[in-house]
């Protein structure tokens, strides 16, 4: 987190101080963590909330000066820090511009969106220019979760959320919506349009993975228009382990869209550097697939 950011948000940026003492810390808590893990580069973005929840001229703003903080730390630490950057997608043109700058004149490494862009989910036609730019640049938009909308948290959660706060959340809801995200990305059409745009999903691809043949099946149903669906996600999307360290859910999205798209993450400071390390290290897998997790695919994808 960065105050360029965040001070927009006030309370909502708020957080139990053993989280956000870490979100704030960019090179002492963090790398004193990563090597006590073994982890050698992370690629660092903003926590939610994102730009998505701000005016264009607000967001335009605070994008540009997050993105040049986040590349002083990575300038700081060039051996150990890599990133994303924000981009303020109520303007999609400013939005593909910042892109630019924040790849070619940065050095980042490709864009994070936080879940709806006021209200709207991504696949629009007005954000296409994104889009267009992060395929012409050759880096991924990294679909990242973010709290579902508000009648939607009413409507499906509630009153559940009182008692069990993480529903909405990293147990149920973040997944639904950042699921729904990249089904309504796939639907839209916009990979025909450019099909050499590469989408990043974390947390083991939202559950889609485990619904992909169902979805391929029932879209490939008379009455839809053709999709292609699963082929799509094979060849647009790269995965991350991010926050879930499972090797049944390894061993489905391995099964569903090759070893090759799957990155290693962890979702740090919610989810633990040494846990993760520790349990890729154990998984079920042949070490050539845990190289490619842990190092390979990131290299390869994002130049590192």
């Amino acid at each position: 987190m960065h105050p360029a950011l965040v001070d927009h948000f006030g309370a909502a940026a708020e957080g139990p101080a053993r989280i956000t003492d870490r979100l704030f810390d960019y090179t002492g808590l963090r790398l004193q963590d990563m090597d006590a893990a073994g982890i050698d580069i992370a690629v660092l973005s903003h926590q939610s909330p994102g730009s998505q929840r701000l005016a264009p001229d607000i967001a335009s703003a605070a994008c540009r000066a997050v993105n040049d903080a986040l590349a002083a730390i990575v300038a700081e630490a060039p051996d150990r820090f890599a990133g994303f950057a924000m981009i303020p997608t109520e303007a999609p043109g400013a939005a593909a511009d910042e892109l630019t700058r924040a790849v070619e004149e940065l050095g980042l490494k490709g864009a994070m969106i936080h879940g709806l862009s006021r209200g709207n989910f991504v696949d629009l036609a007005a954000y296409r220019p994104i889009f267009a730019r992060a395929e012409a640049l050759g880096v991924p938009i990294y679909l990242h979760p973010a709290l579902p909308d508000r009648t939607v948290t009413d409507r499906y959660y509630a009153p559940y959320t009182d008692t069990h706060p993480m529903l909405a959340r990293a147990a149920w809801g973040f997944g639904v919506e950042a699921g729904t995200q990249a089904v309504r990305l796939i639907l839209s059409g916009v990979f025909k349009e450019h099909p050499e745009l590469k989408i990043l999903l974390g947390h083991m691809g939202e559950a889609i993975p485990f619904w992909l043949d169902r979805i391929d099946a029932s879209l490939a149903r008379p009455g839809n228009a053709p999709t292609d669906f699963a082929a799509t996600f094979r060849r647009n999307f790269w995965l991350t382990t991010s926050g879930f360290f499972s090797d049944r859910a390894l061993a489905c999205t391995i099964d569903a869209v090759g070893v090759e798209r799957v990155l290693f993450a962890v979702d740090w400071p919610y989810a633990d550097n040494r846990e993760a390390v520790e349990w890729l290290r154990a998984a079920p897998v042949s070490e050539t697939e845990r190289r490619a997790i842990f190092a390979g695919n990131a290299r390869s994808l994002l130049g590192l």
